[in-house]
């Protein structure tokens, strides 16, 4: 997943949690913070990832 995805979702999880406290809608609140921690976890796996690439890159060399 790209990064700009997974700051979408992170974003778009804000924008639910937000909603959901405003109209007291403890469902969609809670799926907004569902779907910031998703797009924070899928964030952290995929710069796991690339320094992980980094570091096979630099042992290719």
């Amino acid at each position: 997943m790209a990064e700009g995805e997974n700051k979408f979702e992170q974003a778009k999880g804000n924008v639910k949690e937000t909603v959901g406290n405003v109209t007291n809608n403890k469902e969609l609140e809670n799926e907004g913070k569902g779907d910031k921690a998703s797009g924070k976890a899928k964030e952290v796996v995929d710069n796991v990832k690339e320094k992980a690439n980094d570091v096979i890159d630099k042992f290719k060399k």
